[in-house]
């Protein structure tokens, strides 16, 4: 009987924590490429150069991908089906801004059902371009009790860092031998 109070007065001070968590969120990472905004731009803008450089292409290497709508910009569609981590969604390029900007809508099926919107910015500063991914989204109230125990911040901006890494390998010319 005394292990049950426990465990339900734990709970509530769990919800009662959970309740109080901010319901928006926000990650965002950036890094610099040695290369033109315009190379980068056209890495993010179709989603069919995304295989290159997406930490989350390899997540599931048997992932069901289909793409639909425009080829790429504004209406392109990539859908996916994996398992695990890989999880299942949709994202669609909803507006761009050559070669500075794409916006993505990103709807999660699973593991979690959630709609976040994803910018990319590509700013040039000398000789260098300043890449950007963000996201933004809001919590449900069962995202905000996991909220308590991993912070969503390190484990999404984690693959973010990654992700802008690839992009830089893949995005940066090669060396010339000399």
């Amino acid at each position: 009987m005394l292990t049950l109070l426990i465990i339900t007065i734990g709970i509530i001070i769990l919800f009662s924590f959970a309740s109080k968590t901010p319901s928006k969120f926000h990650v965002e990472r950036s890094l610099a490429v040695a290369a033109p905004p315009e190379q980068v731009f056209s890495l993010i803008n179709d989603f069919h150069a995304w295989g290159k450089w997406s930490p989350y292409e390899k997540l599931d290497p048997k992932m069901k991908k289909t793409y639909s709508g425009s080829e790429s910009g504004p209406g392109a569609v990539y859908e996916w089906q994996g398992k695990w981590r890989a999880g299942a969604g949709r994202m669609e390029i909803t507006k761009i801004s050559e070669p500075i900007r794409v916006t993505l809508a990103i709807d999660f099926i699973k593991p979690f059902k959630a709609h976040n919107i994803v910018v990319f910015s590509i700013v040039p500063v000398d000789d260098e371009t300043i890449v950007t991914w963000a996201m933004d989204g809001t919590h449900a109230f069962f995202m905000k009790v996991l909220a308590e125990f991993i912070d969503m911040d390190k484990m999404i901006g984690k693959d973010f860092e990654e992700g802008l890494l690839n992009l830089k390998a893949v995005a940066e010319p090669e060396p010339e031998e000399e």
